[in-house]
């Protein structure tokens, strides 16, 4: 029991100090999301989606072959 309370004491305090620019200092989470941080589309590093829709509008020409029969892009 010692072990787990102490544990528990020790990532309470881990958990505090992480949130404490969040909590205190009113500071705002870093934005993650690769779509929309300006940061990452700075450099260069976009989403995986945006990348695919190049991708496909660079390579898919409409036409309905086997290769593209799920593509999503065209109505059939």
């Amino acid at each position: 029991m010692k072990v787990f309370l102490a544990a528990l004491i020790f990532l309470g305090i881990g958990v505090f100090a992480m949130c404490f620019n969040l909590i205190f200092r009113g500071k705002e989470f870093p934005n993650s999301d690769v779509g929309s941080n300006e940061q990452m589309r700075q450099i260069g590093i976009r989403c995986y989606k945006e990348d695919d829709a190049e991708a496909q509008r660079r390579t898919c020409s409409g036409q309905y072959s086997e290769a593209c029969k799920d593509c999503g892009l065209y109505k059939k």
